[in-house]
């Protein structure tokens, strides 16, 4: 059984200190089954990764793991996922999870998880990636961060139009509509300063 669109989920290979962030990723994981996506994320088999892939595995939804050969060589990988992909890097890693999806989401997590989200939404401003880029701002956990994405604009380091192409929100059906709507910016210009 293979999904035509698959869902990218970048997640925290620990829980947080709160039931809530666990409970979001079940919460994410019963959104994806339930509206017939498949799930590709990075394989692991702790932490919201963990909880977000067995959650889809339990209600018969499809899971592809991405991950890497020195991260599977640490017995990291979860079992008895529909596919599992070892590359030879995180680039071949973020390349592939973006490939093979139609939206990117970010639960909260670590820098890893920053890093990966940051640079799906860098990557649409250039043209290499069409895909929507969200944050599940689960217990507020990104408002600091959109906040300063919102600087970033206010100081013209980002554009008005390109900064409405960032989720940031705890609402799934606020998500859905975001992803069935999602038009990918227009190729970033640059201006002559001189």
């Amino acid at each position: 059984m293979t999904y035509l669109k698959n869902i990218a989920v970048y997640c925290g290979a620990a829980t947080g200190n709160d039931k809530i962030y666990t409970t979001a990723a079940e919460d994410l994981a019963h959104w994806i089954t339930e509206n017939n996506y498949g799930l590709t994320y990075g394989g692991g088999r702790f932490g919201l990764m963990g909880v977000l892939a067995k959650t889809v595995l339990a209600d018969h939804g499809y899971v592809h793991g991405i991950i890497t050969e020195s991260l599977a060589s640490r017995d990291l990988s979860q079992e008895n996922l529909s596919k599992l992909d070892v590359v030879n890097s995180m680039d071949a890693r973020k390349r592939a999870m973006l490939d093979n999806s139609i939206a990117s989401i970010a639960l909260p997590g670590g820098p890893g998880t920053l890093e990966e989200i940051s640079e799906a939404y860098s990557w649409t401003r250039i043209g290499d990636n069409d895909n929507p880029c969200i944050f599940y701002n689960v217990n507020h956990y990104y408002d600091s961060l959109e906040a300063f994405f919102d600087t970033m604009t206010q100081n013209e380091f980002l554009t008005e139009t390109d900064r409405k192409k960032l989720l940031f929100s705890d609402s799934l059906d606020e998500i859905t509509q975001f992803i069935d709507s999602y038009i990918p910016p227009k190729l970033r210009s640059f201006k002559n300063t001189k």
